[in-house]
């Protein structure tokens, strides 16, 4: 157990937890579990105008539906709070104060329409749009007086020349940026309002954080963080960049190319240990072979070491093929329990259904199934008889259909027992007794039950139907 190990997931407030997120969140939180750490979660609420409660809600709903509990932060606390970056301003402004002082910050009175035409032109001259450093020479002295008078600035941060910043990645290996690839870049904005990069080098170091895991995409992001942790002389987290996802066309995943909220998985009706497992995937091997495991397997496996470097493909059918595995290998009763909301949200079951006769739906799909909204559909047909589709139709439109089904539920009638213990010595007693094949027996008798030619084994629907019901439907389906 290391108790030094501390990992954060800081997500921002301005919408649903996308799936990307969660598979970070998912690798912290593992790591930590993994060392006997703590994962601790972090609410970057600085853009005030798009920070929503809904979106906080929706959040921490998402990573309770996964299983990720986190050890400090909202609804929890800790020695190292707050746990919301609005809560922190006063560090902020001591940094930097700080920062002017000792010269690593400067004012920039630059208006945004001239830094948006000096990078316009660059971009026309093939050069890298960045800032040109002009506010950088003001002394002291003049950039105090300018802002005492009420002209706009924000603070940007000096980079030092001619140097470069070194990262040990544990998954990309020591990455080397030189510092003339960086720009001065904003560190507070006008208002007072520090940017994502200065906030988060202050944030990780006043809550000891001691590994930074997260997507490929803030690499970019990482030097800047370096630097203002050395300017302060405040400790540098370990780094681990995450895989991209990529979607199926094998760009970024993004909401154009399907579901990416975590919310729409849980409103679809996925299993949620089924997308744990999927995220777990995305980027980690537990052992090069092993696709189905637990979140116990995750924690004693995961190893910075089993992370891959390539983009990870955000395949579909994997996703709902591991759900079904899932569905399949679940207790009947915990299954029944999950599938319940559906069944109800569709009309089909009320109070007045039986915990037996659920089960029994339930049961008769389990081995098909592989989201939990799927079922309503799949089993609306026992609650009350659906209109035919093309195929039931025509295979009740067939020659010798009406003496078929007469036949077959004539002797559902007579059996002694129910449901039959041998439903195809029943069924083949009656083609014998009309001499024609059995096809001509089971496939109008099923169009008559369901409306379909699909689904469960005709067994399975006779029971779950009851005798009664049965019968009914099979004498109803007689051609006129």
């Amino acid at each position: 157990m290391d108790r030094s190990v501390r990992v954060r997931f800081a997500p921002s407030p301005t919408g649903n937890l996308h799936v990307g997120g969660a598979r970070t969140a998912l690798f912290n939180w593992a790591f930590a579990r993994r060392h006997g750490g703590a994962f601790i979660l972090r609410i970057e609420d600085t853009d005030a105008e798009r920070n929503t409660q809904q979106a906080l809600t929706s959040i921490l709903g998402s990573l309770r539906w996964l299983g990720l509990d986190w050890d400090e932060g909202p609804e929890v606390g800790g020695e190292h709070g707050p746990y919301f970056q609005s809560e922190r301003k006063a560090s902020y402004e001591e940094a930097a104060g700080r920062g002017l002082e000792e010269g690593w910050l400067y004012r920039c009175f630059c208006t945004p329409e001239r830094v948006a035409e000096l990078k316009d032109a660059q971009r026309e001259a093939k050069e890298p749009p960045r800032y040109d450093q002009r506010c950088r020479s003001v002394a002291l002295e003049e950039s105090a007086r300018r802002a005492e008078s009420g002209e706009a600035y924000v603070l940007r941060f000096a980079v030092p020349e001619g140097g470069s910043v070194n990262i040990e990645d544990a998954v990309r290996g020591n990455v080397e940026i030189a510092t003339a690839e960086i720009e001065d870049w904003v560190a507070v904005r006008t208002g007072g309002m520090p940017t994502y990069n200065f906030c988060c080098a202050l944030d990780d170091a006043a809550m000891e954080i001691s590994h930074v895991l997260r997507g490929e995409e803030h690499l970019v992001n990482t030097p800047k963080q370096v630097l203002v942790a050395k300017a302060l002389d405040i400790a540098v987290p370990g780094f681990a960049h995450l895989p991209l996802i990529l979607g199926e066309d094998g760009k970024k995943l993004s909401k154009r190319t399907g579901e990416t909220a975590v919310e729409d998985y849980v409103a679809s009706g996925h299993p949620p240990e089924a997308l744990f497992n999927f995220l777990c995937l995305l980027g980690f091997s537990l052992d090069g072979t092993t696709e189905v495991f637990s979140r116990e397997q995750m924690c004693e496996a995961f190893d910075l070491s089993r992370l891959q470097k390539s983009g990870a493909l955000f395949d579909t059918d994997k996703l709902r093929w591991l759900c079904g595995e899932y569905i399949r290998s679940s207790e009947l009763s915990d299954l029944t329990d999950r599938c319940l909301p559906w069944l109800e949200k569709s009309g089909l079951v009320g109070g007045d259904i039986t915990r037996e006769r659920l089960e029994q739906v339930v049961s008769g799909e389990q081995e098909r199934i592989r989201l939990y909204g799927e079922l309503p559909e799949r089993v609306a047909y026992l609650f009350s008889k659906p209109e035919n589709d093309e195929k039931a139709s025509a295979a009740l439109a067939a020659e010798g259909v009406g003496s078929a089904l007469s036949a077959l539920a004539d002797a559902l009638e007579a059996a002694e027992d129910f449901p039959p213990s041998d439903f195809g010595a029943l069924a083949k007693g009656v083609s014998e007794s009309l001499d024609v094949g059995m096809g001509k027996i089971l496939k109008p008798a099923r169009a008559a039950l369901t409306g379909t030619l699909g689904g469960p084994e005709l067994a399975e629907i006779v029971a779950l139907l009851g005798r009664e019901e049965a019968v009914a439907r099979l004498r109803a389906g007689v051609p006129e």
